[in-house]
């Protein structure tokens, strides 16, 4: 689980840069002012690439923090949250 993490993180640093360690865990569109539109779809495409999974347009909507990300892939891996 700790390795999704980072992999995630590095996404979210990716896409990201100026934001650190504390601000990605709890990054959303509500707490990152550049966050939009641009951002999302670059994520998503970088998530979709590190993970080798393609995650639906309909599940999205509701994947927009770092949290929900984090607890829809460890569901997709079949891990357990800690």
């Amino acid at each position: 689980m700790a390795d999704t993490r980072a992999r995630l993180e590095r996404c979210f640093a990716g896409v990201l840069p100026a934001l650190s360690g504390a601000q990605i865990a709890q990054a959303s569109p509500a707490t990152v002012a550049a966050w939009d539109s641009v951002v999302s779809v670059t994520l998503f495409a970088l998530v979709e690439e590190e993970f080798a999974l393609e995650i639906d347009v309909l599940d999205m909507q509701g994947l927009l923090s770092f949290a929900s990300l984090l607890k829809y892939l460890q569901e997709k891996m079949g891990e357990t949250a800690a």
